[in-house]
């Protein structure tokens, strides 16, 4: 159980604004059930102990995998997590593990707030898997003219608009799921975003990941 918990939220996040083209037939529903679970006050306390089995992959401060195999969660946003989760269940995003974990762990929208308020509670550790720094400018470049707007100068996200803080996340888990948005493969993908790297070649790609990674961590 320990080990089918942790890979199924390893997925949870790709940080990618989630304004999901091709809504389910149930995204009335999930927008209720958004809608209640953000007027959820979240318990930490009560989290703390949902996400115990995590562990072992995302360690036990939520600081991921330096080689990207597991996503940050420490100090992402509630409203991102709660959305992910939502997501997952309401079959906008794919993962075969990941419905049936939420419905059985996290299946109701006190549990999804009180998770997703610990995780957000969390100090963020300052190393993280980075790139090479071989291309920043570049990466720079790219990221204010294309990300900024949404992620924020210093890749802060957005709570309200449900996009996610991408400063000093994993380099490789981030320039995975760019290369899956690019390419058609993440169906909830913001279109806007789908619409601004379409033409990232894998060089540019590298480079905004790159640049991402190496931002300082918020808190």
């Amino acid at each position: 159980m320990r080990t089918t918990f942790a890979l199924c939220l390893a997925a949870w996040l790709t940080w990618v604004p989630l304004r999901a083209a091709g809504q389910s037939p149930a995204s009335n529903d999930q927008s209720d059930e958004l809608k209640a679970a953000l007027a959820v006050k979240g318990d930490p306390a009560r989290g703390e102990a949902l996400f115990e089995p995590c562990i072992g992959c995302h360690r036990k401060d939520a600081s991921g995998r330096t080689s990207g195999a597991y996503p940050r969660l420490a100090g992402q946003h509630a409203s991102v997590l709660i959305k992910q989760m939502l997501d997952f269940r309401g079959g906008q995003r794919d993962n075969p593990k990941m419905e049936p974990f939420i419905s059985d762990h996290a299946g109701t929208p006190h549990q999804m707030a009180d998770l997703a308020a610990y995780l957000q509670s969390l100090p963020v550790a300052a190393a993280n898997g980075k790139g090479p720094g071989t291309a920043l400018p570049r990466g720079r470049e790219l990221y204010e003219r294309d990300c900024a707007d949404c992620h924020g100068a210093k890749g802060e996200g957005d709570a309200r608009k449900f996009y996610p803080t991408v400063a000093a996340q994993h380099y490789r888990y981030l320039l995975r799921e760019e290369q899956r948005i690019r390419d058609g493969d993440r169906r909830n993908a913001n279109q806007d975003m789908v619409r601004v790297i379409k033409g990232y070649s894998q060089a540019d790609l590298e480079a905004v990941a790159d640049h991402m990674a190496q931002m300082p961590p918020l808190r």
